[in-house]
């Protein structure tokens, strides 16, 4: 349930008094998040009604927030398909609700397609969608070093160590020690802004092409192929953790050709596979192996298979 600080129609008043953009009509809690508190909203303009999302952010900071809210706002303008904050009439989108902060957003229509449904279509059409992404934010003004990235996963590492079996511990410190090398001497691996969390139900599908890419919130300043690997060891993945040949081919195909690789990248690729899925299997085992966790639990096992698949089958760009 993703409605953590409830709502009533007074409150949703007191928002929509700062926008022109018609009376409340309706208004429904939105199930399946797990950070923020998301409700659908519906507002009537004479004959006319329109549909928007209410997100109230139940982790993120007033300070951390103009990042991304900015990010949204660059990617719109540049028709890639992300939710944005809409600016009320004194130009303002990052507002303030039940001391929290809040964005009011325009609304996608589309289905998330489950995991075991996915197909080298859906894949290629995520693959082109992210190249463009990564190329849109270009020339973002804005960085932000990730919330759980490498200085994270170094300290997280070491922190649970003392809880895992000896070739648990080896296998993470073998990881953290590879992508360290790498952060070292990355040659051209192109550095920019990603999406970070683009798993495949963070996007919405109309058949089989994308209508949404949501959830931003995880957004930072990174390896542009560490976000291409998230996506593949997610979108391309098998129950048993090996990697579908046909998905994951499709959707470097189709990256590659929205953004091509650098010469650096190919060599890189086999070891940003590892590092994505080393980096979830950790923050998966960290909620796991805490008995007063109230995080929603996720198999950490899960990502631990695709790491170990990954290291024995090491993937390949296309040329």
């Amino acid at each position: 349930m993703a409605v953590y600080t409830q709502l009533n129609e007074t409150d949703l008043n007191q928002l929509l008094k700062d926008f022109d953009l018609g009376t409340l009509a309706s208004f429904k809690g939105i199930d399946g998040g797990i950070e923020n508190t998301n409700y659908f909203v519906s507002l009537k303009a004479g004959s006319q009604q329109s549909e928007y999302v209410l997100t109230l952010f139940e982790e993120l900071t007033q300070e951390e927030l103009p990042y991304f809210v900015e990010l949204c706002q660059w990617l719109s303008d540049r028709k890639i398909k992300v939710p944005f904050a809409i600016k009320d009439r004194n130009g303002i989108g990052l507002k303030k609700l039940k001391n929290r902060p809040a964005a009011l957003q325009p609304r996608f229509y589309g289905e998330h397609v489950g995991q075991n449904e996915l197909t080298p279509q859906h894949c290629a059409a995520i693959g082109k969608v992210l190249g463009e992404f990564h190329m849109a934010a270009e020339d973002f003004y804005l960085q932000r070093q990730a919330h759980r990235g490498v200085f994270w996963w170094r300290r997280e590492s070491e922190i649970i160590s003392a809880k895992l079996p000896a070739e648990d511990q080896a296998l993470l410190k073998e990881e953290v020690r590879r992508f360290d090398q790498l952060r070292d001497n990355p040659g051209d691996i192109k550095v920019g802004t990603i999406h970070g969390d683009l798993f495949h139900d963070n996007v919405l599908f109309q058949g089989t092409e994308v209508s949404a890419v949501l959830d931003l919130y995880n957004a930072a300043t990174a390896f542009l192929l560490f976000d291409l690997a998230i996506v593949s060891n997610d979108w391309c993945c098998n129950p048993d953790g090996s990697i579908d040949n046909a998905r994951e081919q499709a959707l470097l195909k189709a990256y590659g050709e929205a953004r091509p690789f650098s010469q650096d990248e190919y060599a890189a690729w086999p070891i940003l596979t590892c590092t994505a899925a080393m980096r979830f299997w950790l923050s998966r085992l960290i909620p796991w192996l805490d008995e007063n966790s109230e995080q929603k639990l996720k198999d950490p096992d899960e990502l631990k298979r695709i790491l170990l698949y990954r290291r024995e089958n090491p993937s390949k760009l296309p040329i």
